[in-house]
């Protein structure tokens, strides 16, 4: 595990670009929850970055690919494989990730 980033460093509905196991991530907070994943579309490999988040999901801002934040799982086309997620821990010190 890793700390990615600070406690209350990001508001609801915020992302930042971090690293975890030298791989490109995404930490986004939706409500209290924390979630971290690759920040890689599994359809064509582009960045997720600025994709919209609706709900508990990320969609790719290329082609629509939506994936769920917490598994991974993709939930819709052009997407039929899934993306990476990392664990999440939130401590008093900060945000931490880590390998699932």
């Amino acid at each position: 595990m890793e700390q990615v980033a600070k406690t209350g460093e990001l508001q609801s509905g915020e992302r930042q670009s971090v690293f975890v196991d030298d791989h490109p991530a995404l930490l986004i907070r939706i409500g209290d929850d924390y979630f971290v994943i690759e920040d890689v579309c599994s359809h064509d490999g582009q960045p997720m970055t600025e994709g919209p988040l609706v709900d508990c999901s990320i969609q790719c801002p290329r082609h629509g690919a939506k994936f769920d934040l917490k598994t991974g799982s993709p939930l819709c086309m052009p997407a039929t494989n899934g993306i990476r997620t990392f664990r999440v821990e939130v401590r008093q010190d900060g945000i931490w990730a880590g390998p699932g």
